[in-house]
């Protein structure tokens, strides 16, 4: 067995406040201010978790269903670009009217109770065609991006419009718009002009002027009405950043595709490297004033680390064609928490769709899909929900339920931790963050672009004032390879000391008199949990496993179970606490949401919304739902989409089970040949349903799907089905069907112009392209009252 440990006996943060000129209050006299370390809202410490949905890529008559879904997923931060040539492509055409109106995608996000961030460019990138500058503005007599004043000019135009749109929606003003993002990038990243793609490649600037630039953005921002609590910028990459103006925010990404704009200089393509995203660094430390992705132009110290580009997903480009890694998600969220992140921030969240242009009908960046910007996210194109969605969820409820504890806690690296390889994973990677002798032992096996291992027959000390806290006292652990976990020490369960778990917290409930806590089993652990025995009064209840007294620790060991649990009376304060502790798969359908004036948690494979009264639930292809609730409901009634056929009890929870009829989604499809077929539908084709997605199987390079001449999707083929939504475009597949055509992979190909007149002609020595079938998936709703 290896024993690793790290030494935690300093957890003291230095932490400070007042030197921070961001921050502000509300009608309702909430006040969000800061310190060093982290936000505040009315002086406590604020765990903030950032979400990216871009309102102008995805259908507004389904934005509501979709924000609520990312509430549920355990966000509290909307985060949304406004791409100035979706709103100005045509020079002094203002538009905000359908998936343009961000307006009313704000109002939503309010409605249910989120903060949102505006990113409000001028330059924003997110592979939109020019980094969201307007073609108009090409060769132009000024330099953009910088304080060139015919440049400015627009800019400020560009301001007044969206602070026409932003107005009764602001914090101060009661609304729930708290951030502002200036540019993006300024000084680090650019993007191709479109209008020279193809032939001379010109690039914008990546930006001049520094700081002066920046401020002067913000301050056309602020006179054009724009005035938040929080103005932010990008700092990564020597981007700039005025710090006295703007608050820094940093990202990682797993997947590096840009890296593939360009063959090497021997015109091999470029392997890609496993990323130091997964090797622990402290990111909070004025000791280690730089490290990967992270090379600050600041004393480390005086800033809270937060991120706003974590990579919740990626999109592919045309020359790196990838099977996304979804547990690459959770992975890097808690690498950047371990690292001293306090805010966490996805892009993307929620995938979309590139809409279509006025004078430029794609206004995508021209090396990703013209439509499609699925981004593999948690959330996808259509509303699919992945399994990085139900794993960061769990992460989520913790960090937002136990803020005021976790945000004061310092990291703590054991010798030699940022010195491990990416390609090392035979090493245990791990860190501890700690406050007052409690804290989390975070453990990493996950690692993008290597083929990982099971860790086992291990052990981690971690030394503190007065003890020592093995994981575990006796025998040894295991953590199953793609895994990342939380593990609780010293940590305060209603007045009894949880000395150590082998399970990671995920939140707690108080229900009669009495709190519950749930946890869930890593992935290759069994469940164990020491309590300190003189914090326990009487006996601790216990179905399934075995309970070990000392004088000094006691510990409960759990069998292996989909759900076990066990219950205790505090010694002090004589609480009742019960743990319940939940199998890795079954924790994937934990939810957690106030219902009928109280908290609840519910399991279900479903995806579930709680949302005016009701509850909503998605099913995909299922008939068959369960959804279990804890405490019960009061009452309910089935609205549309199901029957309930039976109700029970299970462990806490009331199970109630509902029969969906069932939707055979009949089309037909005509192959025109191997590369090509048609598809023709029927009014029936939809009712009852809250979705279809179409799933096509196929060979070759790009997919594309047509109506009448018109491209509504696309895919680069990665060697999995390719998905699109439906539903959204029901009349007009009714009318005129859709045929779905799958450029060919072409092997050998060259372009013959042994002529002596114009004629050239591409030629290959194999072309490859077959659609192998085409299926339609139902997403089923069911919609009840309470």
């Amino acid at each position: 067995m290896t024993t690793y440990t790290i030494d935690a006996r300093d957890d003291r943060k230095r932490i400070f406040s007042g030197h921070i000129r961001q921050g502000g209050s509300n009608p309702q006299g909430e006040l969000l201010s800061f310190t060093n370390y982290y936000m505040e809202r009315d002086g406590k410490p604020f765990f903030a978790v950032c979400g990216e949905f871009h309102f102008s890529r995805y259908d507004e008559r389904l934005w509501e269903d979709e924000i609520v879904k990312m509430k549920m997923g355990g966000i509290n931060v909307i985060a949304t670009y406004v791409f100035w040539n979706m709103h100005e492509e045509i020079q002094g055409v203002f538009d905000w009217s359908g998936n343009k109106n961000v307006h009313h995608f704000i109002e939503l996000c309010g409605k249910h109770g989120l903060y949102v961030i505006v990113r409000i460019g001028p330059f924003c990138h997110g592979e939109v065609r020019n980094g969201g500058m307007p073609d108009w503005l090409f060769g132009r007599p000024f330099n953009v991006r910088s304080n060139d004043e015919g440049y400015l000019v627009f800019v400020k135009a560009l301001y007044q419009e969206i602070s026409v749109q932003l107005q009764g929606l602001l914090y101060a003003q009661g609304g729930p718009i708290i951030g502002t993002q200036i540019e993006n990038e300024h000084n680090h990243s650019a993007a191709q002009w479109a209008l020279t793609t193809g032939i001379s490649n010109l690039w914008l600037s990546q930006g001049s002027d520094g700081n002066d630039h920046m401020i002067k953005l913000k301050q056309l921002a602020v006179e054009a009405g724009i005035v938040t609590p929080i103005y932010t910028c990008t700092a990564w990459g020597g981007a700039t950043t005025p710090t006295d103006e703007m608050l820094p925010l940093w990202g990682g990404y797993a997947y590096w595709p840009w890296i593939y704009y360009e063959h090497d200089r021997f015109g091999d393509i470029k392997e890609h490297p496993p990323t130091p995203e997964y090797v622990f660094r402290d990111k909070h430390n004025n000791e280690i004033p730089k490290s990967y992705n992270f090379e600050p132009l600041y004393t480390p110290e005086d800033y809270p680390y937060m991120c706003c580009e974590m990579g919740g997903g990626m999109t592919p480009f045309y020359k790196y064609r990838f099977q996304f890694d979804y547990p690459s998600v959770p992975a890097m969220t808690g690498m950047k928490v371990a690292e001293g992140c306090n805010m966490i921030g996805y892009y993307m969240y929620h995938g979309g769709s590139n809409p279509k242009g006025k004078r430029d009908v794609y206004l995508n960046d021209l090396a990703t899909p013209k439509i499609s910007y699925d981004f593999n996210a948690m959330i996808g194109e259509f509303g699919q929900v992945r399994e990085s969605y139900r794993r960061t969820k769990l992460q989520h409820y913790f960090y937002t339920q136990y803020e005021e504890w976790l945000c004061r806690t310092k990291t703590l690296l054991p010798m030699g931790a940022s010195e491990i390889e990416p390609t090392d994973v035979n090493t245990l990677r791990y860190a501890v963050r700690a406050g007052e002798g409690s804290g989390l032992l975070f453990l990493n096996n996950y690692q993008d672009h290597v083929e990982n291992i099971n860790m086992v027959d291990f052990q981690v000390a971690i030394e503190l004032q007065n003890e020592t806290v093995r994981f575990p006292a006796e025998g040894s652990l295991r953590l199953n390879k793609d895994s990342y976990c939380m593990l609780p020490y010293q940590f305060d369960l209603k007045g009894i000391k949880l000395h150590y778990a082998t399970a990671q917290l995920i939140t707690h409930l108080e229900v009669d008199g009495a709190t519950y806590y749930f946890f869930t089993i890593p992935d290759g652990m069994r469940g164990q949990f020491a309590l300190k025995t003189t914090s326990i009064q009487g006996e601790i209840k216990l179905e399934q496993g075995t309970v070990q007294n000392t004088d000094d620790i006691t510990i409960v060991t759990l069998e292996e179970a989909d759900m076990a649990m066990f219950s205790m009376q505090a010694e002090v304060s004589a609480e009742i606490v019960h743990v319940v502790a939940m199998s890795d798969a079954l924790s994937l359908d934990f939810w957690k949401a106030e219902l009928q004036g109280r908290e609840r948690v519910f399991l279900t494979r479903a995806n579930l919304l709680v949302m005016d009264g009701q509850i909503k639930l998605e099913s995909t292809d299922e008939t068959e739902v369960t959804l279990r609730v804890f405490p019960d409901l009061d009452a309910f009634h089935v609205i549309s989409g199901a029957e309930l056929v039976d109700q029970g009890t299970q462990e806490l929870f009331t199970t109630y089970k509902f029969h969906i009829p069932h939707k055979e989604i009949t089309f037909e499809c005509i192959k025109v040949n191997a590369d090509k077929v048609e598809l023709r539908f029927t009014p029936n084709t939809f009712g009852q349903v809250k979705q279809v997605l179409l799933s096509i199987a196929y060979t070759g390079d790009i997919g594309y799907a047509f109506i009448d001449g018109d491209l509504i999707n696309d895919n680069f083929s990665n060697g999995l089905p390719w998905e699109i939504g439906l539903k959204q475009l029901e009349e007009r597949l009714i009318d005129q069907g859709m045929y779905i055509y799958i450029s060919p992979i072409r092997k050998g190909s060259f372009v013959n112009s042994a002529t002596t007149m114009a004629g050239w002609s591409e030629q290959a020595m194999e072309r490859i392209a077959e659609i192998h079938s085409v299926r339609a998936v139902p997403v089923y709703e069911i919609i009840f009252g309470v």
